[in-house]
């Protein structure tokens, strides 16, 4: 075989300088058909070695077979089914050469993002326990939006997964950015289409909004692939070497890097998001005039014991209050109680789970209640000793006689 640089002399000689073959042979000290095949050839030679029989070679019909039946049939499974003893590995790379023939093959397009088209939304839960008070500690989830055409990131700790605190933070993530995306797209999280329809709170949101709520087809990662990866971002860029005291120390910490992060150079913009927004911000709709309903919303009659349990704590309300109907609404920092339109409580809302807030105010309005309560028993209970006995009185028979006009012999029971 010739070698590559007796190659390229060849066709040099030839094509530049017009040298006869015959001479280029004598020249090089090669055979004329040498020189002949590397003219006729417009690629250099490359040394291949020659294949040699596999072990895979003897058990690929069988494979082969049991791809017909199942084309996702896992290599293991294979392996078991016809007797495999030798190295897995060389059976891997055989099954995975073939199994396209048998399974089909699924390309993904590239997606051509529009400005103002989409927001990718998705919960995070960072790995480190966050201290909520009251001795607890919890894995929360954190909302991570992404606008899709300007890559602009960003990102909120929530109390929890409810509807009411997913909303809430929606509506503070696009506040934040000050117009919202023509869809949101979102996976089948439970309060959002868990059952692959949007929900009744998701809908009445997205309708305040002027958008929609798109659901990713079920098990298909890719179709939100952008803030996934900006999921693993956060765990590799924001997390490590930072330490918590608390959820709004999370959130402000976060909130400090986040324009960091916007004003990275991301390949795929040639540029940096923090640049690109505001043509993604030209083509988003404005926000409405009044903001959406969010945040958990209850009514209860308020007990005598004047608490309300809302996400598993308990907050304490104007004991004056006690038997009428009161709104308990709780954002992702406040929970406030309504009655008649009257703020009747509110606490900063806890984050850990079975604990009692109270307004000391409300526990002094108590006490007050409770003694005027007491002394109105004891002047009921005076009351009722010091009345005088009554005199029952008794009324003879005949008056009735004389009333209605009847006259009666005792004697014969004859009535005149």
């Amino acid at each position: 075989m010739i070698n590559l640089e007796d190659w390229a002399e060849i066709r040099r000689l030839h094509r530049a300088e017009n040298v006869p073959i015959k001479a280029i042979a004598r020249q090089l000290g090669i055979a004329r058909n040498t020189v002949r095949a590397a003219l006729a050839s417009d690629t250099p030679p490359k040394y291949q070695r020659a294949g040699k029989q596999s072990l895979v070679d003897a058990a690929e019909p069988e494979v082969r077979k049991l791809l017909m039946i199942d084309a996702k049939m896992p290599a293991t499974v294979i392996a078991q089914r016809i007797g495999w003893q030798h190295s897995l590995t060389i059976l891997k790379d055989r099954i995975r050469q073939i199994r396209p023939e048998y399974a089909g093959v699924d390309p993904a397009d590239r997606l051509v993002h529009e400005p103002g088209q989409a927001a990718q939304m998705d919960l995070w839960f960072p790995e480190p326990r966050i201290p909520v008070g009251f001795g607890q500690a919890a894995m929360l989830p954190v909302l991570v939006m992404t606008l899709t055409y300007s890559r602009f990131l960003s990102a909120v700790m929530l109390p929890s997964r409810q509807a009411g605190d997913l909303l809430a933070g929606m509506w503070q993530l696009i506040a934040q950015v000050g117009a919202v995306s023509k869809t949101l797209v979102w996976d089948r999280e439970a309060a959002i289409g868990g059952k692959g329809v949007v929900t009744a709170a998701a809908a009445a949101f997205a309708g305040t909004l002027a958008t929609r709520v798109v659901l990713a087809p079920p098990r298909d990662p890719e179709f939100k692939g952008m803030t996934e990866r900006n999921n693993g971002f956060l765990e590799t860029s924001f997390l490590p070497g930072r330490q918590f005291v608390s959820p709004t120390d999370f959130n402000t910490q976060l909130a400090d890097w986040l324009p960091v992060a916007n004003s990275r150079i991301v390949r795929s913009l040639s540029g940096r998001p923090i640049e690109v927004l505001d043509r993604d911000l030209a083509a988003m709709t404005a926000l409405p005039p009044h903001p959406p309903a969010t945040g958990l919303q209850t009514r209860v009659r308020l007990g005598r014991d004047y608490y309300v349990r809302v996400d598993g704590n308990d907050y304490s309300v104007d004991p004056r209050m006690i038997g009428r109907l009161v709104d308990v609404t709780a954002t992702l920092t406040r929970v406030i109680v309504v009655c008649d339109g009257t703020a009747v409580a509110d606490h900063e809302r806890c984050w850990a789970t079975g604990a009692v807030v109270t307004d000391p105010g409300h526990v002094t309005i108590a006490k007050g209640l409770r003694s005027q309560y007491s002394a109105a028993k004891r002047d009921r209970e005076r009351a009722g000793r010091a009345l005088p006995a009554q005199r029952v009185m008794f009324r003879d028979t005949s008056d009735y006689d004389v009333l209605f006009g009847v006259d009666f012999d005792p004697t014969t029971g004859e009535v005149f």
